[in-house]
């Protein structure tokens, strides 16, 4: 597992791409400056790790853009410290990014190969989530409620009602809505029943998966 100074070039470079698409935020550019993509990827990718474009990785999931994983961790809003709920670990690499920020993170993921292999893989690159769990993201995490974040990393037709309950008041979800594409939709808890949503334009994500069992 190399990090060597042409990854650390082309980082560079992808960090300025970020820029120039309007991502402002230092913590979120200097964490995607710092995380080595490449690692999160099959080798026959790595290629194209610091390409902002979605690639394929197990479990027929992608590893996210890297502007949509930025754009995702701006919206936030969070701080170091925040306690953040990510539903869909994937790669590990929006985790990574949070973490590398300062958050307090628990992730759930629902894909079992996926899971297993992140798991494993996070504390390598010395990336440790306050819980990675196996399980269906649409009830969110309960026990470990309220959040100052959600951020969902996966097309949602709806709206998990579990998830908005489970804010913090002045808290925000971050969530991807749609069926074939979806508009990125902010929503921020502005006391125990209200909510404000704001719309951050379209983006595309493969299916949030729903727990059949």
């Amino acid at each position: 597992m190399q990090d060597t100074f042409t990854h650390k070039g082309m980082r560079k470079k992808l960090v300025e791409t970020l820029k120039s698409k309007g991502v402002t935020n230092e913590e979120v550019l200097n964490a995607i400056n710092k995380i080595p993509r490449h690692l999160f990827m099959d080798s026959s990718f790595i290629d194209h790790a610091y390409v902002d474009k979605a690639f394929p990785i197990a479990a027929d999931q992608t590893i996210s853009q890297p502007y949509t994983v930025a754009r995702q961790s701006e919206l936030l809003e969070v701080k170091k410290g925040d306690k953040v709920l990510e539903i869909g670990t994937g790669s590990g690499y929006q985790c990574a990014v949070l973490l590398e920020m300062g958050m307090n993170v628990y992730s759930i993921e629902r894909q079992n190969e996926l899971f297993k292999k992140t798991k494993l893989f996070l504390p390598k690159l010395g990336y440790r989530p306050k819980k990675l769990i196996f399980g269906d993201g649409y009830k969110g995490l309960k026990e470990e409620a309220p959040f100052d974040g959600i951020v969902v990393t996966a097309a949602a037709p709806f709206v998990p009602k579990p998830l908005m309950a489970q804010l913090k008041v002045g808290g925000r979800l971050v969530i991807p809505v749609g069926d074939k594409s979806q508009i990125m939709t902010v929503f921020t808890r502005t006391s125990a029943k209200e909510f404000k949503k704001e719309e951050f334009g379209e983006f595309r994500f493969v299916p949030l998966l729903e727990d059949k069992n």
